[in-house]
């Protein structure tokens, strides 16, 4: 994980989300892994209106999920850190919505359960990540 060495106030109290999460998983590739199967799935659902408008919504904010969290892990202050995990999280939620809209065949329906399961183990970490640091 990135140390924020440009950044003094991060640096001299070692606020690092390595050290907030203590994760032994790296959550920048995991948030990637999301928004990628989440794109994998759109490709597979009918196109409809609603599955295309829906589809669109569900690439945006699974892929703000890993996004921002990169941009947290490049943080300038404990503030900025603590509003990119909140957009990170609101991004998850947001996803699981657009998840339980579009219209599955049962083929999808592992896939789509997983990816539930998913935005919500991601919202729990990212919550946790708020507690920490607030």
């Amino acid at each position: 994980m990135v140390r924020h060495t440009h950044h003094p106030e991060l640096v001299e109290g070692q606020i690092t989300m390595e050290k907030i999460t203590n994760s032994k998983y790296n959550l920048e590739q995991r948030t990637q892994d999301f928004a990628r199967r989440c794109r994998n799935l759109t490709k597979q659902v009918s196109r409809t209106i609603s599955n295309i408008e829906d589809s669109k919504q569900l690439i945006r904010s699974s892929g703000s999920v890993a996004a921002n969290y990169i941009e947290a892990n490049e943080a300038l202050s404990k503030k900025d850190l603590l509003m990119r995990v909140k957009i990170c999280k609101k991004e998850a939620k947001e996803s699981r919505l657009w998840l339980r809209l579009l219209e599955y065949g049962s083929n999808l329906e592992n896939e789509r359960q997983h990816l539930l399961k998913e935005s919500d183990e991601l919202m729990k970490i990212f919550g946790a990540i708020i507690e920490k640091l607030k």
